[in-house]
């Protein structure tokens, strides 16, 4: 049976708005008991201030009006009881509601990190390492910083609006009906310019993105960027897309800026024909000089707090834009699944491999599904018995499936048909991590990582020891260079390993392969980086490598194929002959003018 993927794009555009608070929540419900403190506290800071009111009033009624300065004191002494308790709850709810900014930003990393590295290099060839990379740390920055601050101010903000008005309410019911009729005045600006600044955020965010994959790409490429003297277009290309972010910002802060201004103007407007009113109602005697006052103090203290929620709501706003972009990365779906009861390799893996049929085309990949036409398949219908410690070359041209075959083999994309078996079990019944843990790589572009030596070396195997990491690389030629180093083995070798030659980043990975020690070697021309010296001192590491180990070399040099048990040609995705070298000399025209063009690099006369 063909494995289809599950439709997968780089960006799914069906995450529901709605669906933001609920994946927030899942988040903060392990910490419901921070939640609540930072929720009571919220509401004993906001009911405390909201009691001020009553304070004002008291001391307008019974202690200017009345003339009686011992009760005034009283009064006095009462509000800054009150303010301490509000200061104090503010505390406990800033440092809480902090907290968890920090937390949540930092388990949503957690879970994203963790999901990116189920994700097959199938994911990654659609979607720049930049634009992940920047919604991985500037979307949960963002994110952090509202949890943490924005949405605290409009939860306190929120709870003052509605305990003002109740508060407003008791104090007068006439004035607070003609305050809540300005109310929708207040809120649709809100919820209309809220959601342009929501839209508008999103698009700044991914303007953003393609700047971070724009300097990601050219500061990785850097060598090439100034070898070619090509900064003044890079200069050129990234200001236009400063400038893209520039032109998305200006939307967003022109909505943003509009809303803050009109909320402030309609409030203060609201309040002021209130206080018009109030006032003559204080000169009919309707109501007295200190029930207006509390009345103002409500009014003012729910047209800051409106006034608040209008400029933390584009940021919230904004956090919502970035939250959809990462929880489109957490819903990608793995397009390399585990099947629910995967079965189990032998006890000691002998390193068989069969082919069955085998068609795999990469429009799969980048179309989410099974291509029907296939004279776009990289590999048609390939039939091969590979037996253990069999050492097995392949050659052919550019283009011909080499380098697709080993990416099949370790399952880093799933085939259109046919079928894997390693050791008589079909690879896609295995745990993708089990299955490729029966492999060691030497890549042709070796991959150092941005660490020690002795790290890289054990990269494969991380309980190794330093004895048997230097041993590894005194079988790779390795540890005459490593040696000269200041530190040895604990040398850092930089960024993509910048401070080693080809030759010697080639013989790190040997050596890394070497101290792995699994039972199929994958070499993808492992000496292609080697002076001469170099390759002959490594090809008798390699030759002890491959002992006893099912081999399969990509190659491209004759010295490489002759030894082999078995060399494999071919050719447009097909398997086109297999034989030894004296044998494919004399049987495939083919591999003859393959070996008299490619594999030959010296003068070394081909054997017909």
């Amino acid at each position: 049976m063909p494995e289809t993927a599950t439709p997968n794009k780089a960006k799914p555009n069906n995450i529901n708005n709605r669906a933001v608070l609920p994946w927030l929540g899942a988040f903060l419900k392990p910490y419901r008991v921070q939640v609540i403190a930072a929720i009571v506290c919220l509401f004993i800071g906001s009911l405390a201030w909201l009691s001020l009111g009553q304070g004002v009033r008291l001391m307008v009624d019974e202690g200017f009006l009345q003339d009686n300065g011992s009760r005034l004191n009283e009064i006095i002494l009462l509000v800054i009881g009150i303010t301490a308790l509000s200061s104090s709850a503010i505390f406990c709810r800033f440092y809480l509601m902090t907290w968890l900014g920090e937390r949540v930003s930092a388990d949503i990393r957690l879970k994203v990190y963790d999901h990116l590295l189920k994700l097959s290099p199938g994911f990654y060839a659609k979607l720049r390492t930049g634009e992940v990379i920047s919604r991985f740390t500037a979307d949960s920055t963002l994110l952090q910083s509202v949890v943490g601050q924005s949405l605290s101010m409009a939860l306190r903000s929120s709870v003052t609006v509605v305990g003002g008005i109740v508060m407003m309410a008791i104090t007068s019911l006439k004035m607070t009906g003609l305050v809540l009729l300005a109310v929708p005045l207040v809120l649709g600006p809100i919820f209309f310019f809220g959601r342009k600044v929501r839209d508008l955020s999103r698009k700044s965010q991914d303007r953003v993105g393609d700047l971070g994959a724009y300097v990601d790409e050219t500061l990785h490429e850097i060598h090439t960027v100034q070898a070619y003297s090509h900064e003044d277009q890079d200069r050129t290309l990234f200001n236009d897309r400063v400038e893209a972010i520039m032109d998305a910002a200006k939307g967003r802060i022109k909505y943003r800026s509009i809303l803050i201004s009109l909320v402030m103007f309609l409030s203060i407007l609201a309040i002021a024909l209130v206080t018009w009113v109030g006032a003559h109602d204080v000169m009919n005697g309707s109501i007295s000089g200190g029930e207006l006052s509390a009345f103002m103090f409500y009014a003012v203290m729910v047209a800051g707090s409106v006034a608040t929620i209008s400029e933390v709501i584009g940021e919230i706003q904004r956090a919502a834009g970035a939250t959809e972009r990462l929880i489109e990365l957490v819903e990608t779906p793995i397009d390399i699944p585990t099947v629910a009861q995967p079965q189990s390799l032998p006890a000691v893996v002998r390193g068989e491999l069969k082919l069955k049929q085998v068609h795999f085309a990469y429009s799969n990949i980048a179309e989410g599904g099974v291509e029907q036409d296939g004279e776009d398949d990289v590999l048609q219908g390939l039939d091969i018995h590979i037996h253990p410690a069999e050492r097995v070359a392949l050659v052919g041209a550019s283009g011909a499936g080499k380098s697709t075959l080993f990416e099949l083999l370790q399952r880093f994309y799933l085939l259109k048909s046919g079928s894997i078996e390693l050791d008589g079990v079909d690879i896609a019944q295995l745990p993708p991590q089990l299955l490729r843990q029966q492999y060691a790589l030497v890549p042709q572009e070796s991959v150092i990582f941005a660490c020690s030596v002795l790290d890289n070396v054990r990269y494969g195997r991380l309980d190794a020891t330093e004895a048997e990491v230097k041993q590894a690389c005194i079988a790779a030629r390795a540890d005459e260079f490593i040696t000269n180093f200041t530190d040895g083995y604990h040398t850092y070798l930089g960024e993509r390993g910048v401070r080693l030659s080809g030759g010697q980043k080639q013989r790190i990975a040997i050596a890394r392969a070497i101290l792995a020690d699994r039972p199929i070697l994958l070499l993808d021309e492992a000496t292609s980086a080697l002076d001469a010296i170099s390759e002959q001192k490594v090809k008798q590491a390699l030759d002890r490598l491959m002992a006893n180990k099912t081999t399969l070399i990509i190659a491209h040099r004759l010295a490489t194929v002759i030894n082999a048990d078995r060399i494999l040609v071919l050719d447009q995705g097909k398997l086109v002959a297999s034989g030894t070298h004296k044998e494919l000399m004399q049987s495939s025209e083919l591999y003859r003018e393959f070996a008299s063009l490619q594999l030959l690099t010296d003068d070394t006369a081909v054997e017909g």
